[in-house]
């Protein structure tokens, strides 16, 4: 918690800084107090500039909201998908299900232990979660079904596993899709033009206080932006919940046979 304030209030901090420095420094740019006219132009200026960057700011925050809400999604999808495959080898048989489910209790735990914080450091999904994948997969493309009951569920289990392979494929697309260099030009050049018109209002304290809060909100904006952004990590971290409680409603289940 303290860490998601301390980088909120540096966003917050910096773009109030940068707003105030740009306002300054077109008074001094421009010297004396303007003229009726020229905040005629100056006025113009804030609309047109604020209705670019607010659309700008509007259209990403958005997009990430989408991205944030379509990963938590597509991670109950895989949970959902791993369940069905563990269940349906407990009710394939006891000879069989043993080495299904060992692999699927051990993906699992790689994803939520070690996979999850991967993806926000090196935007990248862990081999070893990979491996555990394909022996379960590997598993289930071994089984001999020898009545229809059988040949249902090996069926059932291959489609649902393709599922988890997709899943996984999309998480690291999430991961990998992180916000361009450009847009943080566009967001920061935006406050810093808009700064300027505000020239041809005199410093006084409401005046100020008004352009502090210019800076503020759109400080505020621009971190949600940044914590949705990356998803495995903090400030807008997003828990693998699915994942936890299958992994709770697996260790409460009866435990899997041996190899």
């Amino acid at each position: 918690m303290l860490f998601e304030v301390f980088v909120g209030a540096i966003f917050v901090g910096g773009t109030i800084a940068l707003t105030l420095a740009s306002y300054f420094l077109m008074r001094w740019i421009t010297g004396g107090e303007a003229e009726t006219h020229e905040k005629d132009l100056a006025s113009s200026v804030i609309f047109r500039i604020s209705a670019l960057h607010g659309l700008i700011l509007a259209l990403v925050f958005a997009q990430e909201m989408i991205d944030y809400q379509q990963l938590r999604y597509q991670t109950a999808t895989e949970a959902n998908a791993l369940a069905d495959i563990y269940f349906d080898a407990g009710r394939y048989g006891d000879a069989e299900k043993g080495a299904i489910q060992k692999e699927l209790n051990d993906y699992i735990r790689v994803v939520v232990d070690k996979e999850w914080q991967e993806l926000g450091e090196t935007d990248r999904l862990a081999p070893e979660a990979w491996a555990q994948w394909d022996e379960a997969y590997r598993a289930i493309l071994d089984l001999v079904p020898a009545n229809p009951r059988q040949q249902s569920l090996r069926g059932h289990m291959l489609d649902k596993i393709y599922v988890v392979s997709d899943s996984r494929t999309r998480r690291e697309s999430t991961a990998a899709d992180s916000m361009s260099a450009i847009f943080w030009f566009a967001a920061l050049s935006g406050v810093f033009f808009i700064s300027l018109a505000y020239y041809s209002y005199p410093p006084r304290r409401r005046n100020i206080l008004l352009i502090s809060i210019f800076g503020a909100y759109t400080g505020i904006i621009l971190f949600l932006i940044y914590a949705f952004s990356n998803p495995y990590s903090p400030p807008a971290e997003l828990s693998p919940g699915p994942m936890l409680r299958l992994q709770e409603q697996i260790a409460n289940a009866a435990p899997p046979a041996a190899n």
